[in-house]
């Protein structure tokens, strides 16, 4: 048998005692260093995950003798249980230890003289009794009865959960059912993947099973339903599933038979969890949340385009003559007609390619909306992208979840403050890196939005779709309801870089230059993944260092299609480590899973955790803040052994981890195109190599070309390239939103 962190109990030592004093306890992650008594004159240090340890507690622990180097001989748990004192003796030392609310020392001798190896009983179910103890009313008694209670309720659901997950989970379980945790999670473990963060399908599953629960049980079936459209939603982009689809996918990962999934589906539907659509003949099967996104989304930006105060065409020539005079400026002729539609419009979608001019359009656009005495708000769905849009901008750009002011319950999605109840306050709201927002994110944003304001998405059509649910700005586009400019010129001074030339050329399904040795980009042949790895591996390390100064190394991005394969970003970031950050006398490190974390390694998030707190400092103020989101890139700045906790520097974001949610982060000396969306990073280095066909394809080249400001390096194989630049194939994405645009289209 093993232990819940996956060590055999047969090689474990076992130790007996009771807690005799708490030297550091952590309640956030249940870590904590204790001695305990193993007798009447030995105590030894025990350390390890203790959640809800006191003093006065008997325990039975599993585990080892280690030999910490500041701190001596300690026994480092693995496994532990504990138990409530049984004696006189121990009642009254738990209990005047304060372990109790309203019980200090003098009283605990009281009521322990009163009622001896009865006490906890009495505590628990008599607490009238309690009320004849000198120094207690019957206020007291009932409070003091309650605070044990809770206490001995989280004690129950953190003992219960600790073979499944981690304190910090256990927590939000108890945060969510109180008491009656461990009862609901017997009647249905799958409440837990749906109501709790962090909590998985596969784990939910795992407990079920352990409990005896049968395979066709229809809240097994409800839930995986659920999953299924989940993960199709963030693995694939689908709003919806084809129910000739989601049926056979249904039975064959949960093993059953299809009526049984048929009637569970069924079930769903009746209770409103899902919604079926029928369009041209075949069943469209939604969950409730992405069904109602996206007939929102169609409501709103036609409310939007519809109540928008236009301006005139000849106030919106003056306008551009203005500033063409005061700037001594030229504008070609698409930027005019992008101008001008984004002040004659409620709803407009400017796009184009890096070096076309976005950004001058959207400088002319914040100047004509300023002088009209209208508030702006920028905004974009990354840090980073936001980042880059204030330093285009010379004003203020927020993530789209800080504009919306996000907010987390321990819930599995977040929260906004800005809703229909509580609209911004922006006449004009400018989206930059639109082809990254997902459904979800897309109502959310227009739920914030006043009617009569405007709204200006920006994008490059041409990147990936979002990583999340639904196409938004090629549905929007495709549909042909709302003004659209996409800019094609590629003025002058961009000409001068290649990698924006070829990054157009890529797009028009075009070889880019890969003989050019004095510009931007370059190109390093390489015959096979090795030999690519290594060459990787030595641009960062030694050759580009050596050639443009030692600064060069935290420019650097490598960006690779697959997680698989020699120059997947698995094997890249162990050999990227070894060279960029490879260990040193003292250089902390975590080993967790099969990963080394070594203090000054480069990390990412790998999934958005909405209850994370960060400080920063600006202009000498600190700010506090909440979440840390799927791609966001950090260095890890300390380890605190002691605390089991990481220090992680999110871009002047300081954040604290605890052990138990490093399975949240990986190494980000190299990261796939996919996690490189809305971010730009000086120097990218690309390996192009025989991965997955399906990855192949031209605009996840035209995406990852276009993540660099400086240089782009790809090394690799030339045939591959050929192969990916003659790939125009798109995933086909089940998204409703063109149909019911199509409807709003007609009605009108």
């Amino acid at each position: 048998m093993r232990t819940p962190d996956g060590k055999d109990e047969k090689d474990l030592l076992e130790l007996e005692g009771t807690v005799e004093r708490i030297i550091y306890k952590n309640d956030a992650n249940g870590y904590a260093i204790c001695e305990v008594s193993i007798s009447d004159n030995e105590y030894d240090t025990v350390v390890g995950t203790l959640p809800d340890i006191n003093v006065g507690e008997s325990i039975k622990a599993l585990g080892e003798w280690v030999v910490h180097p500041n701190y001596g001989r300690q026994f480092k748990v693995s496994y532990f249980e504990k138990q409530l004192p049984a004696t006189t003796a121990t009642i009254l030392k738990y209990l005047s230890s304060k372990n109790v609310k309203g019980i200090g020392p003098k009283t605990a001798k009281s009521i322990v003289e009163a009622f001896k190896e009865d006490t906890f009983d009495v505590i628990e179910n008599h607490p009238d009794w309690l009320a004849h103890i000198p120094g207690i009313s019957e206020k007291k008694a009932l409070e003091i009865s309650a605070n044990f209670k809770e206490q001995f309720g989280i004690r129950t659901v953190m003992m219960f959960c600790q073979n499944y997950f981690g304190p910090t989970t256990a927590v939000r379980v108890y945060n969510r059912w109180g008491g009656a945790a461990v009862d609901v999670i017997k009647e249905n473990p799958y409440q837990l993947c749906e109501e709790i963060y962090g909590v998985s399908f596969e784990k939910a599953d795992v407990i079920a099973k352990e409990l005896g629960m049968k395979k066709n049980a229809q809240f097994r079936i409800m839930a995986g339903i659920r999953y299924l459209a989940s993960y199709n939603a963030f693995q694939n982009g689908h709003v919806y599933i084809p129910e000739d689809k989601l049926i056979p996918g249904i039975v064959d990962m949960l093993a059953i038979d299809q009526n049984d999934a048929e009637d569970a589906l069924e079930q769903m539907l009746t209770e409103g969890k899902a919604v079926c659509e029928k369009r041209s003949g075949r069943k469209c099967i939604y969950l409730k949340e992405y069904y109602e996104a996206e007939r929102y989304v169609c409501r709103k930006l036609d409310t939007l385009e519809k109540l928008c105060t236009k301006s005139s065409s000849s106030d919106v020539e003056n306008w551009i003559y203005k500033i063409e005079n005061e700037e001594n400026i030229q504008y070609a002729k698409l930027q005019r007609t992008a101008i001008a539609m984004a002040l004659e419009s409620g709803v407009m979608i400017l796009t184009g390619g890096p070096g076309t001019g976005k950004t001058t359009v959207i400088r002319a656009v914040m100047r004509i909306f300023h002088d009209m005495g209208l508030k702006i708000a920028l905004a974009a769905p990354t840090g980073r992208a936001a980042k880059r849009m204030s330093e285009a901008t010379q004003e203020e750009a927020k993530t789209i979840h800080r504009m919306l002011e996000v907010e987390y319950d321990d819930g599995i999605e977040p929260k906004f403050r800005r809703c229909e109840n509580n609209y911004l306050d922006e006449d004009v709201i400018i989206i930059d890196e639109a082809s990254m927002i997902d459904i979800l994110l897309m109502q959310s944003l227009l739920m914030a939005i006043h009617p009569g304001a405007r709204l200006l998405l920006i994008g490059d059509a041409d990147q990936l779709p979002p990583v999340g649910a639904g196409n938004v700005l090629n549905d929007l586009i495709s549909s042909d309801r709302f003004s659209t400019v996409q800019l094609t010129e590629i003025f002058r001074q961009a000409k001068e870089s290649l990698i924006i030339t070829n990054a157009h050329a890529i797009n028009h399904g075009e070889m880019p230059d890969l003989t050019t040795k004095n510009k931007d980009f370059f190109f390093l042949p390489r015959a096979d993944g090795q030999k690519i790895a290594e060459t990787v591996a030595q641009l960062c390390a030694y050759r580009l260092p050596r050639t443009y100064g030692e600064q060069i190394r935290d420019e650097i991005q490598v960006i690779t299609p697959s997680r698989k394969g020699e120059a997947g970003t698995e094997m890249l970031n162990i050999l990227l480590q070894s060279v960029l950050n490879p260990p040193a006398p003292g250089k902390k490190e975590k080993k967790m899973r099969d990963v080394i974390f070594r203090e000054g390694d480069k990390v990412m998030q790998i999934k958005n955790n909405y209850d994370i707190t960060w400080e920063r400092e600006i202009m000498g103020k600190k700010q506090d803040g909440v979440g840390i989101f799927n791609g966001d890139i950090g260095i890890i700045e300390s380890i605190q052994e002691n605390e089991q906790t990481m220090h992680i520097n999110f871009d002047d974001r300081h954040v604290i981890y605890d052990y138990t949610m490093l399975d949240e982060l990986e190494h980000a000396y190299a990261v796939t195109v996919h996690k490189s969306q809305g971010s730009e990073y000086p120097v990218v280095i690309l390996p192009i190599y025989k991965y997955s066909m399906k990855l192949l394809t031209r605009n996840l080249l035209y995406t990852a070309v276009t993540r660099a400001s400086r240089m782009v390096i790809l090394v690799g194989d030339e045939a591959t390239v050929y192969k990916m630049v003659g790939n125009n194939r798109q995933t086909k994405r089940y998204t409703g939103l063109p149909y019911y645009l199509s409807q709003y289209e007609n009605e009108a």
